[in-house]
């Protein structure tokens, strides 16, 4: 298990990156303008839309000591401003994983992927 650990007067507490990259996941596609999370195929330089159980496959969690760094993958709704989305999927991701976790999140990343027209 790759993650992350912390000892209380209880015991131990060992989070799984899949874990947090799950919660996170469903954290940015409740964000206004994000249409969901994508993966690219690298041979083929194809994009695809993740459906919500796959959503860890557009996002990487990598930890240093206990502050993490989240990459997301993300395909935009057409029409809005991108800057307005991604300021915001940062703070509602930022505030809710490090509540959830306890850990600091050091930096996120946002890699836009591709556009989307919402019908």
């Amino acid at each position: 298990m790759k993650g992350s650990s912390m000892n209380t007067h209880l015991g131990n507490i060992k989070i799984d990156n899949e874990v947090i990259a799950q919660y996170a996941g469903s954290v940015a596609v409740e964000c206004f303008g994000i249409v969901g999370m994508a993966t690219v195929n690298v041979r083929d330089g194809l994009v695809k839309l993740l459906k919500k159980d796959s959503l860890t496959n557009g996002i990487s969690v990598v930890q240093t000591g206990h502050k993490l760094t989240l990459n997301f993958h993300v395909i935009v709704a057409y029409g809005v401003s991108i800057i307005a989305v991604s300021d915001n999927l940062i703070s509602n991701v930022k505030y809710k994983v490090e509540e959830f976790t306890g850990l600091e999140i050091e930096k996120i990343n946002i890699f836009v992927e591709g556009v989307r027209v919402i019908d």
